[in-house]
């Protein structure tokens, strides 16, 4: 294991992982659809000249039929989801919910994958996992009934990530870079209706804007391209690693920069969720599905 390897493998983490903290503080006065339009409007010109640098804009315009489905349910809606969530959880009960997309991916496998069907221990894993996004979203969620919805929009946009995953691994020969760089810019485009109709009637404050502009340069745009780095360099397999990691650097900062609690409701669906993704994905057994990784 090469020390670049764990330098680019923690930078990567840590990055992807104070994503939740961002999107805490930048819907304290940006409606979700706002923030995230801004995050796109960040991060789409610097991935369209990453996939351009790479491919040709000719490349990037003929990827606009998966760009425009994957623009929905592997930006747009994910995104907004998650922003709506964490106006009523904590950033660290986000990314545990979040980290549950692995689980959704062999779930949704059974209908839509049928020669990856899972069994065996990747059965249990998938079962595992759904007890723990159970306890962390409805054992005496914090927050009552809205922590409760919070936790299920996350879990939603879950579900929504394990889709896209599916859809693009059918679609990879187009390009990593340019099927990022297609999918943001059109869901740009798609939420800029409703993020226009749910502006704040005041200007927000430096920490909201300043949010929305370091998810989309540094959690959006510089996290993709260190993303498909690692996998071009090490594989997907070695790399897919950083998808345990996000969790625990989310806690991390929710505890020190915002004063969340790390709470025994977080920590058990956090055990059971991350267990579950290990033996579900297949990581834990080497098997061929590989884990998967979105940012939030």
């Amino acid at each position: 294991m090469s020390r670049r390897y764990v330098v680019l493998l923690l930078v990567l983490g840590a990055i992807w992982g104070s994503s939740y903290l961002f999107i805490k503080v930048g819907v304290r006065e940006l409606s979700p659809a706002a923030l995230i339009e801004i995050r796109l409007a960040c991060a789409v010109p610097v991935l369209l000249v990453f996939a351009a640098s790479r491919s040709g804009w000719r490349a990037i315009a003929q990827a606009w039929r998966p760009g425009l489905v994957l623009g929905v349910i592997n930006a747009a809606l994910p995104f907004t989801l998650i922003a709506w969530g964490e106006k009523y959880v904590d950033s660290g009960v986000a990314a545990v919910a979040n980290s549950s997309v692995p689980i959704f991916v062999a779930l949704l496998a059974v209908w839509f994958a049928p020669s990856e069907r899972s069994t065996g221990l990747r059965l249990v894993g998938i079962l595992l996992g759904l007890v723990g996004v159970t306890i962390l979203a409805g054992v005496h969620p914090a927050g009552g009934w809205k922590g409760a919805m919070g936790t299920g929009a996350i879990v939603v946009a879950s579900v929504s990530y394990a889709a896209a995953n599916l859809y693009a691994g059918k679609r990879m020969s187009v390009g990593g870079p340019v099927l990022a760089a297609s999918s943001m810019a059109i869901a740009f485009v798609v939420l800029l209706p409703l993020a226009l109709v749910t502006l704040p009637s005041h200007v927000p404050g430096w920490k909201s804007v300043g949010s929305a502009v370091v998810l989309g340069l540094a959690g959006t745009a510089l996290a993709q391209i260190l993303s498909y780095r690692m996998i071009r360099i090490y594989g997907s397999s070695r790399s897919v690693l950083v998808a345990y990691m996000l969790p625990a650097f989310a806690l991390f900062y929710g505890a020190v920069f915002l004063s969340e609690s790390l709470s025994l409701q977080k920590l058990a669906g956090l055990l059971l969720i991350s267990g579950g993704v290990g033996l579900g994905s297949g990581v834990w057994r080497l098997a061929r599905r590989e884990a998967v990784v979105q940012a939030p």
